[in-house]
């Protein structure tokens, strides 16, 4: 049995969300071919993701100077321990599915949040001598993204960032297995918006039965 993390940021459900749509779509195949695999849903706009701020960075520097944890402050112990809960259930998992928009070239603030509180040192990559090495080796992640214009090609390919950002991280954690489940082109072409939206799902639906 295999343990999913299904990470979603956006604010809207499946019904006015093209991504969402898609994830839905992909998750419905994925349970029916894997019903014993346990999914956790990770809502980033329902979720409390704490920002790297003064009060996380403070509370790690007392933890290094050897402080016990009953030294922190109110407001370190909740964010340092809701960081910790975080990265300790990504690296539990075995599978990972983002989903996400395209906004101005990249993806919501939340999930650069996310993957804030989750790049840990000692926990999803170390440092050596030869440079940083991911620790998640032999896991696997999906990215479901929808593009209201075409970036897979043409002049505006070099200007997506979203994917880009998460198939670094995942390099970096050591997780080379990333797919990448693409609509795009609905908000370019509005009279093919419907068809472009069905045939992403259909893809989501073949997707979730291999992945």
């Amino acid at each position: 049995m295999a343990q999913v993390l299904y990470i979603t940021a956006h604010p809207h459900d499946e019904s006015q969300s093209y991504s969402m749509a898609v994830g839905k779509a992909f998750l419905d195949s994925y349970k029916e071919k894997n019903p014993n695999d346990e999914v956790i849903h990770v809502d980033l706009y329902s979720e409390n993701i704490p920002h790297i701020d003064a009060d996380v960075f403070s509370g790690w520097g007392k933890l290094r100077s050897g402080q016990a944890f009953d030294e922190l402050s109110s407001e370190e112990k909740a964010k340092v321990s809701r960081l910790n809960e975080l990265s300790d259930q990504f690296i539990a998992a075995d599978k990972y599915v983002f989903v996400t928009p395209l906004w101005n070239f990249s993806f919501p603030p939340v999930m650069k949040a996310y993957l804030d509180s989750v790049a840990v040192a000692g926990k999803t990559f170390k440092y050596t001598e030869q440079g940083p090495v991911g620790l998640l080796p032999g896991k696997k992640a999906l990215h479901i993204q929808a593009r209201g214009g075409i970036y897979s090609e043409g002049p505006a390919a070099q200007m997506e960032m979203g994917h880009r950002y998460i198939s670094v991280m995942m390099s970096f954690f050591g997780i080379n297995e990333l797919e990448g489940l693409f609509v795009e082109g609905h908000n370019a072409m509005p009279d093919k918006a419907q068809e472009i939206k069905e045939n992403a799902i259909a893809r989501a639906k073949d997707l979730g039965h291999t992945f």
